[in-house]
């Protein structure tokens, strides 16, 4: 049978400490020892090296067996019980004899072996009548303080006098992990250590993430040499992880430290708060001491109830300070804004300040600044708010050092250290600022936290001086408190719902403004239309008639004469057409005729009929199939078809015989990728002259041309009726043409819901 041991001999340094394995040491201290049993058959698998000395009996007579027939029947049902019963981790510990001797052990299972612990039965222990004043002791930690940090120092005090250590510190992590001596009960001829701030190096994440899971650990002597761990070797890579262990060897690294601190024992207590390490019950000696596992659960008991306070504590000191910007919040919510003018009310009243305890503010509304008490000046808000606003996404904003985020503007610390940013906008700069100026503080560190690392002629060590050292923090103003951001958070919102009410006044009044302005304007366009259509047909039509009788005596006037009479009657017909296209385009905008089923194909028929003279005069051919029923008002769909008629004989090529085609689709179609509806399509097609495609939207446009030859007259109303009519009905109207080749018109006609 092989055995060998597990003990980790991995070089371990400061510059590969954060990936230390310091659950896998292999070894433990040696006031007690270790077994590794596997689960279900109970054999020893794993055992520490000190065995002889305590129950007489080395590792390798151990190893491979049971633990009946390392021990006997009896300690094993002890065993067997104990861990069926579920208490393993629980404050209930195993009490039993091995080898003739009596132990307190405690049992966790590890991956599936059972990692045994046993240490030798101290006489001194806790007495019951010493646990009930420790108790009683709890009840009146509960009325003699209410602060958090009373608290704490009350707790610090009883855990030295329960364990008897030097030194007790209640040690409190910030976010960044770096530690703070909050309360400390310490002998009397020691320094203090109440205050000191040590850095976050001081403590790895792994072992942070140790402290979580084992929430006690005590180092009983710091110049104790390891107790290496022994298996059978019959796997490879076999190991045990110890990470709840009780006897668990410690990180040279943290002895070193511990040594350079001139502590002799160690016991830390682990406090967690809302699943986070909140801090640490770290008690020193400066000697070697042990204590019982009641003591031990006693001081654990200590550490319960400080996590159990916490927010009771916390939530009595930030009562008051809640309760005061409460006040504050309901007293500017009593502001009401009835222009923006209001703003400077809002910002010039005291409690606005108070709302979030700064010492000043700013509104920034539709590009002008309001502000009152100690702010940057107007074009360092203007940017701070640009900025604030892009970084925020028009969000929140919350810091008390603002030059983490623009170093670049460390000018601007004195007054601005500290800001509550709250947008009121998402689409612009509109916010509201609170302001804190710098607040200079000096942090006193045990040692420089910048040398927590030491080289001399060994090497790389842990640092050796915890001399007091003062840093002095700039740029930082006093931390918002939650109340304060709560508070500010709630008034903003309650500002931002005035605004937004304010921008819907301000808008309804100018909508109401334009649709006066809108109706005055209709109503002159009303006489003006009243005008061209009426009262200048009368003088259009003397002219008309003066004309035609000049020219019927024109055998007696000059050519030249002749020649100016005509063109004097061509332009009044022209003018006169052009009034009456007028006219039609008019009446279409205020039509709101009924729309009825309308079928297309005898639709086409009666616009044939209509227009036969010029259609035999031309040879036009017209021909229509697949024409779809549509909705829409008849007599405006016969107008539509007739001036789409017009057009394309009036633009016929002369080389060739016009043709004129009316095609539809039964399939429903989009008039493009973005609208969901569907439409009825038609098409009528020429093969006239055509136009480029590039004015295929500004033919559509009332007035507008783009054939300006002599030889194609009209007003260019035309097709600007043709769309008006296609808007009525809510449909559309395409152009589609190729010069030299002719014209397809598209209409879409909303197909039936």
């Amino acid at each position: 049978m092989e055995i060998k041991d597990i003990v980790n001999r991995d070089i371990v340094n400061l510059t590969n400490c954060e990936q230390e394995p310091i659950h896998i040491p292999g070894s433990i201290q040696p006031h007690g020892f270790l077994l590794g049993i596997k689960e279900g058959s109970f054999i020893i698998d794993y055992c520490s090296a000190n065995t002889a000395e305590y129950i007489s009996l080395f590792h390798s007579q151990l190893l491979g067996k049971t633990f009946a027939e390392a021990f006997g029947n009896e300690p094993f049902s002890e065993l067997k019980a104990y861990v069926e019963s579920g208490k393993m981790l629980s404050s209930t510990l195993l009490r039993t004899t091995l080898a003739g001797v009596d132990f307190v052990c405690t049992v966790h299972n590890s991956n599936g072996i059972f990692v045994f612990e046993a240490e030798p039965v101290i006489l001194q222990k806790l007495l019951p009548s010493e646990m009930y004043v420790q108790t009683s002791q709890f009840l009146s930690y509960m009325s003699d303080t209410h602060s958090l940090k009373g608290l704490c120092q009350l707790v610090a005090d009883g855990t030295r006098e329960i364990t008897g250590y030097d030194r007790v510190m209640i040690y409190r992590f910030d976010q960044d992990y770096n530690g703070e001596v909050f309360a400390e009960s310490v002998r009397a001829d020691l320094e203090p250590f109440l205050g000191l701030h040590y850095p976050h190096t001081d403590i790895p994440a792994q072992a942070r993430e140790l402290y979580m899971r084992n929430l006690l650990r005590l180092i009983v002597d710091i110049d104790y040499t390891p107790v290496p761990i022994y298996t059978l070797d019959d796997a490879a890579d076999k190991n045990v992880d110890l990470s709840l262990s009780v006897l668990r060897s410690t990180s040279p690294i943290h002895v070193q430290y511990l040594h350079n601190m001139g502590v002799g024992a160690t016991l830390t207590i682990s406090l967690i708060y809302k699943k986070k390490l909140w801090g640490l019950i770290a008690c020193h000696h400066y000697s070697p001491k042990n204590l019982t596992p009641e003591i031990r659960l006693a001081a654990q008991l200590q550490g319960h109830f400080i996590t159990s306070q916490i927010d009771v504590r916390q939530a009595s000191e930030e009562y008051e300070l809640a309760r005061n910007t409460s006040i504050a919040v309901e007293k500017m919510n009593a502001i009401q804004l009835d222009r923006a003018a209001d703003l400077n009310s809002v910002v010039f009243s005291p409690d606005i300040l108070k709302v979030a305890n700064a010492t000043g503010v700013a509104v920034l509304f539709d590009g002008q600044i309001y502000k009152n008490g100690h702010t940057p000046k107007s074009e360092e808000i203007r940017r701070l708010a640009s900025w604030a606003a892009t970084y925020s996404k028009n969000t929140t904003l919350v810091t008390d050092k603002l030059i983490d985020f623009l170093p670049e503007h460390r000018d601007m610390c004195q007054k601005t250290s500290g800001i509550l940013y709250h947008s009121l906008d998402m689409n612009s700069d509109n916010c509201i600022i609170w302001f804190r100026p710098e607040t200079k503080t000096e942090v006193h560190w045990a040692g420089d936290p910048t040398k927590s690392i030491e080289k001399d002629e060994k090497g790389l060590s842990p640092r050796r001086s915890f001399a007091l050292w003062n840093q002095l923090v700039e740029c930082k103003s006093k931390p918002w408190l939650q109340p304060e951001v709560d508070a500010a958070a709630s008034y903003a919102h309650a500002l931002q719902r005035q605004i937004n009410l304010l921008i819907i006044t301000l808008e309804e009044e100018k909508y109401r403004r334009l649709s006066e302005l809108l109706r005055e304007t209709n109503s002159e366009l009303e006489n003006i239309n009243w005008i061209s259509t009426h009262d200048l047909q009368e003088p259009l039509r003397k002219i008309q008639l003066i004309a035609s009788r000049i020219l019927v005596k024109e055998e007696q006037m000059p050519v030249n004469v002749q020649d100016s009479i005509k063109r004097m009657n061509d332009s009044a017909n022209r003018m006169q057409t052009l009034l009456i296209d007028i006219l039609k385009y008019t009446r279409l905008r205020h039509s709101q005729d009924a729309k009825e089923k309308v079928n297309m194909v005898e639709l086409v028929e009666e616009v044939k009929g209509d227009m036969a003279e010029v259609i035999a005069e031309k040879k036009v051919s017209v021909w229509a199939e697949n024409l779809p029923l549509v909705e829409g008002v008849p007599f405006l769909l016969k107008q539509l078809l007739s001036n789409l008629f017009a057009n394309s004989i009036k633009y016929a090529a002369p080389e060739r015989e016009p043709v004129i085609k009316i095609t539809g689709s039964h399939e429903l179609q989009p008039y493009n990728a973005d609208d969901k509806t569907l439409y009825r399509v038609v098409h009528v097609a020429d093969n006239g002259i055509g136009f480029e495609q590039q004015y295929a939207e500004q033919v559509f446009n009332i007035f507008t041309r783009v054939h300006t030859s002599p030889e194609f007259k009209g007003s260019g109303v035309g097709l600007a009726l043709c769309k008006k009519i296609m808007q009525n009905h809510n449909g559309y109207i395409r152009a589609s043409s190729q010069v030299g080749v002719g014209t397809v018109i598209s209409l879409y006609f909303p197909a039936e819901v």
